[in-house]
């Protein structure tokens, strides 16, 4: 049976990522969940795998060095996958320094954890692998409607938070290069599905829609960003844990790009269509909502990721078509407006304390 030590599993795609392997291998694996529980981590989100005997949950931060290395000396840990991160870009304007501890030395420590866990005077144990989830941000942007970012595209950090994923992917790298530490990078692009925090785009503007609130949009909202479903992401990280090359790079896009101001109108006419006749939110829901606010600092124009590389070498590509994923991304919501509820009032936080006893 192999353990995966997965970090950051409480929070949007760790969460979605567990649930995915949960319901492919069942009882073949176990699972270390390993969650800070910040605002974004919410284990509501894992109800229904919290009582299997193969998976346990671990309050800790990945910054707390000691802690880190007793998990490793406590549990033969085989694969390491690495979510835990602080990822919102406003965030890491206004606090730089809480994304360097977390996204750098965090990481440092699940490195340091892992190559003294795993590593002989022969190499490294068979079987063990570090996966590193990144993100598109690393390369910085793309200034016209033209061009991909490739493996091979220089890394170009814009913000606090992507020069603290880029520092955390060169750490790996540095491992690799000097231990031939067993390790993967992939960078995706930006995410979306069910469980995803409400201060991003889209649940932003499911929820402000439905609640006859404004829908804030960036400038004229005609940044473009690359769309990917969370499910088909969970099914890269899988494949590329399991047959990924040591050292090799992976980008995971979703061939969808979009506009930002394309992506709130699709949600307003998704919800329009999806609702009832008689649902009395369609009355406050429409296009004269959108507002557009002063542009976010240093914010790129273009991200768009070619996935050619884990296609070819892994077979992997996206199977969800935004003009569908966007829809069974909407019936979710809709079907757990509690659980949006509870995540905007913070109730959500309780959960751990309720189900852990936690005083």
């Amino acid at each position: 049976m192999k353990t995966y030590l997965v970090t950051g599993g409480a929070g949007f795609i760790g969460s979605n990522f567990i649930l995915y392997m949960m319901k492919k291998y069942g009882d073949s694996i176990k699972i270390i969940n390993v969650d800070k529980l910040t605002y974004a981590g919410n284990l509501e989100n894992l109800k229904e795998v919290e009582h299997r005997d193969n998976y346990k949950f671990m309050k800790v931060d990945i910054c707390d060095k000691d802690k880190i290395l007793s998990i490793f000396n406590t549990y033969d840990i085989d694969i390491v996958i690495h979510f835990a991160a602080e990822s919102h870009v406003d965030r890491s304007i206004k606090n730089p320094e809480v994304f360097v501890n977390t996204n750098v030395l965090g990481t440092l420590n699940l490195l340091t954890g892992a190559k003294q866990a795993w590593e002989t005077e022969d190499g490294f144990k068979k079987g063990k692998k570090f996966v590193q989830v990144s993100t598109d941000e690393v390369y910085g942007e793309l200034e016209d409607d033209e061009g991909f970012f490739y493996e091979t595209t220089p890394l170009d950090p814009h913000s606090p938070y992507s020069a603290s994923k880029t520092s955390a992917d060169l750490l790996v790298k540095s491992y690799v290069d000097t231990f031939h530490f067993p390790a993967n990078i992939t960078r995706c692009s930006n995410n979306y599905g069910p469980y995803q925090f409400p201060e991003k785009l889209i649940p932003l503007m499911i929820n402000n829609a439905l609640n006859g609130k404004k829908l804030p949009v960036y400038g004229r909202g005609l940044n473009v960003r690359d769309w990917l479903y969370v499910d088909d992401h969970c099914k890269a990280i899988d494949i590329v844990a399991e047959g990924g090359p040591i050292g090799e790079v992976y980008n995971v896009g979703g061939h969808n790009e979009k506009k930002n101001i394309e992506i709130v109108n699709m949600v307003i006419d998704s919800l329009l269509e999806m609702l009832p006749e008689e649902d009395p939110r369609r009355k406050s829901i429409s296009h004269d909502l959108i507002t557009y606010v002063e542009d976010r600092k240093g914010h790129d124009f273009r991200y768009a990721i070619a996935p050619d590389k884990i296609k070819s070498d892994l077979g992997w590509e996206p199977e969800t078509p935004f003009a569908k994923g966007i829809k069974l991304t909407i019936a979710w919501y809709l079907e757990n407006m509690d659980w949006m509820e509870r995540i905007t009032k913070g109730e959500y936080q309780n959960y751990y304390k309720e189900m852990y006893r936690e005083d």
